[in-house]
């Protein structure tokens, strides 16, 4: 017979380096000093959630507790260098011992001194986004799938789907069921792709970075042994941005306290805004439920934004019916109320947020303190052209611009090259696009439909419109007559592109860009898209709102001149840019979760647009829209607009509708807002 007897580290009498009730809030102070146990921090927006988990840490540390039986779990490894920072600032002491970083980087950590229990050695390779993506590949080939006759997804889209499925717990047939109806039919295949893949990565010792979560959990879930090593070391266990975690990184949490249960989790459920990456929303709502007897402390003291602001804010979120009920509370003097603006349409609304911001910087305001935020990249379509023509520099936070994707790209291309035959960057991208054709048989093929093309269009003519009475099918013909330079496996493909073209150069067509973008995406660029990219939709959707955008254009030409004014401004360089230039930020909200500006403009307010059409096909969807507004509104420290057009055109060139604002601007009370109407002069 034989029981556990706990031995208690010794702890001499505390002498605290640190006032915590002098430096905290009451309700940070509750949570930087909550007892041993389980504890669920919602951390509202601006209230000091990094502050609160840092002075947590320290006084663990000075509670006695060893720094390497604390474990503290982030989502970026600054997120934790900047903790530990501030802790040693705090304490005067380095904290070497500590086990801080992101789930991954833990991960790996843990793996490199037990990979052989899972059959690796330590020094295991970590594939990056590439390694996969050629490992792959070749486990497409290794299967013998004739990936022309199934139109099988590419190496990238199948990385995508092995990656949610691992992060989710879910099957390959139940994900492509999911979020890929049109590859459902190859649940088979793919899974045999997926098996294979997995042999391979094994059979050269590595690991991809789902691995280094799916792996760890395995670990722990086969290996009693090495569970219950780990469980005794880490007495606490700290996890930072707690509503953003996976499955995979819930049950390696709870697995890791089941045996202390000293344990808290810090996050706020209404920022909780990647379900589409993965997170699990119910993680962070159903923690109570999972932890019996954890206490929950809520830390609403809002440091960043005006009483106004945060008024809004409050009542933006209290729709919500899924979410722990808190209310933000001024930690600031009163300001000026939130704006509502209604614009005519999306060029007035481009022309309002210009005006306006070379206001305020007349007023004294820094255009790096100023950000417009919207749900979706075309949404700032407009408003790009707008800040080209009245120069005013400005940044993207995803460091890539709208018209410098790849999709918006070759959608370019194939304009490009029927309103100037002789452009060879056109013609070569377009024709790599097709299987089985690289740089060097682009060449050729280029200098073949050159030399075809000189024959029929005169020198010194730069557009073959004028003989298009005489042939109006210049380039479709000179295409047809490179047809046997074309690699057997691309003819199919070969015949359709020159079918495409041909349609392009038809009269009613060629000079009228809107109507030419839609033809590209029907006679078959839908399907490259469907077949290359995870986010295929969003991308098909950029490229319908191109061709609205291209509507407001005289010519092909015009429209294509303003799209390369836009491209060819310089792209923002996080690394390299100048600090001293001032650039407005242009992000998605996703983008700019994190951040705060001084003055923020929320923008296309429309139901359909924000919150998306998509997401509204269900409740949850709803929601975390919802959530997303929230977010928007919470980045704006001084002043925050919100805006939508009254008017759209609708894609393929059928004429004008009437938006609908977005149903969250109906949920905020009138008197939270100030209406503006903008009138002409």
């Amino acid at each position: 017979m034989s029981r556990e007897y706990v031995l208690q580290p010794f702890r001499p009498a505390m002498h605290l380096q640190i006032d915590y009730a002098g430096e905290l809030n009451e309700q940070q102070l509750a949570a930087v000093t909550a007892p041993p146990g389980p504890s669920l921090v919602i951390a509202g927006a601006g209230s000091g959630k990094t502050r609160t988990l840092t002075y947590r840490v320290a006084y663990l540390l000075e509670q006695g507790i060893p720094a390497d039986r604390i474990l503290l779990l982030t989502f970026t490894n600054k997120a934790a260098r900047e903790m530990m920072r501030r802790v040693t600032d705090l304490l005067g002491q380095e904290l070497r011992d500590l086990w801080g970083g992101t789930f991954h980087s833990i991960g790996n950590r843990l793996l490199r001194l037990h990979a052989g229990r899972l059959g690796y050695h330590g020094d295991f390779t970590i594939l990056d986004r590439e390694d996969a993506k050629h490992l792959v590949s070749a486990s497409v080939v290794e299967a013998e799938i004739d990936v022309k006759a199934l139109r099988f997804p590419k190496p990238e889209v199948l990385c995508d789907v092995f990656s949610m499925a691992v992060n989710t717990e879910k099957s390959i047939a139940e994900i492509l069921g999911a979020d890929y109806g049109y590859m459902a039919e190859l649940a088979g295949k793919v899974e045999e792709v997926g098996r294979r893949y997995s042999a391979r990565k094994r059979a050269a010792n590595a690991m991809d970075f789902d691995d280094l979560l799916a792996l760890w959990l395995k670990l722990l879930r086969e290996h009693d042994d090495l569970r219950d090593q780990y469980q005794r070391r880490f007495q606490f266990i700290l996890v930072d941005e707690y509503q953003d975690t996976n499955r995979l990184q819930s049950e390696l949490i709870d697995l890791l306290a089941a045996r202390n249960r000293n344990v808290m989790v810090v996050g706020d459920d209404a920022q909780s805004i990647y379900a589409w990456r993965g997170a699990n929303y119910a993680n962070i709502l159903k923690f109570p439920e999972r932890y019996a007897g954890a206490k929950v402390y809520k830390i609403e003291t809002n440091y960043r934004s005006t009483p106004e602001i945060l008024g809004l804010a409050n009542a933006a979120i209290s729709a919500n019916l899924n979410q722990f009920a808190k209310e933000l509370t001024p930690a600031r003097k009163s300001g000026s109320k939130p704006v509502l603006v209604t614009c005519h349409d999306s060029a007035e609304q481009a022309s309002f947020i210009a005006q306006r911001v070379l206001e305020l910087r007349e007023e004294g305001g820094n255009l790096n303190e100023m950000a417009v935020l919207y749900r979706s990249h075309f949404h700032a379509l407009e408003l790009q052209l707008e800040l080209v023509r009245r120069n005013i520099p400005f940044s993207i936070t995803s460091g890539i611009r709208f018209f410098e994707q790849a999709h918006v790209k070759d959608v370019a291309a194939f304009l490009k090259l029927v309103t100037n035959p002789r452009d060879e960057i056109s013609l070569k991208r377009l024709v790599q696009l097709l299987p089985g054709i690289g740089g060097k048989a682009a060449d050729k093929l280029w200098r073949d439909f050159s030399n075809h093309t000189a024959q029929a269009i005169p020198q010194g003519l730069d557009d073959p419109a004028p003989i298009a009475d005489g042939n109006p099918y210049v380039l479709a013909t000179a295409l047809q007559d490179c047809a046997s330079a074309v690699p057997k496996k691309a003819a199919v493909a070969w015949a359709q592109f020159s079918a495409t073209i041909s349609q392009l150069e038809a009269a009613e067509v060629r000079n009228n860009a809107s109507k030419m973008i839609g033809l590209v995406v029907e006679a078959g660029y839908q399907d490259h898209l469907r077949e290359n990219y995870t986010n295929f939709r969003s991308r098909l959707e950029d490229i319908e709102q191109l061709a609205v955008f291209a509507q407001q254009f005289n010519t092909v030409q015009e429209f294509l001149s303003q799209l390369a004014l836009l491209t060819n401004v310089e792209a923002e360089d996080q690394q390299n840019s100048s600090r001293d230039e001032e650039q407005l930020r242009l992000s998605s909200i996703h983008q700019a979760k994190g951040l705060e500006f001084d003055v923020v403009f929320v923008i296309m307010l429309c139901d359909g647009l924000f919150p998306s059409a998509r997401s509204l096909e269900t409740a949850e969807g709803e929601e975390e829209e919802r959530r997303l507004f929230y977010v928007s509104v919470t980045r704006a420290k001084n002043e925050l607009y919100l805006s939508y057009p009254l008017i759209r055109a609708t894609p393929g060139n059928t004429g004008e509708f009437m938006q609908q604002p977005s149903r969250f601007l109906e949920e905020i009370p009138k008197e939270l807002v100030e209406e503006w109407n903008l009138r002409r002069y």
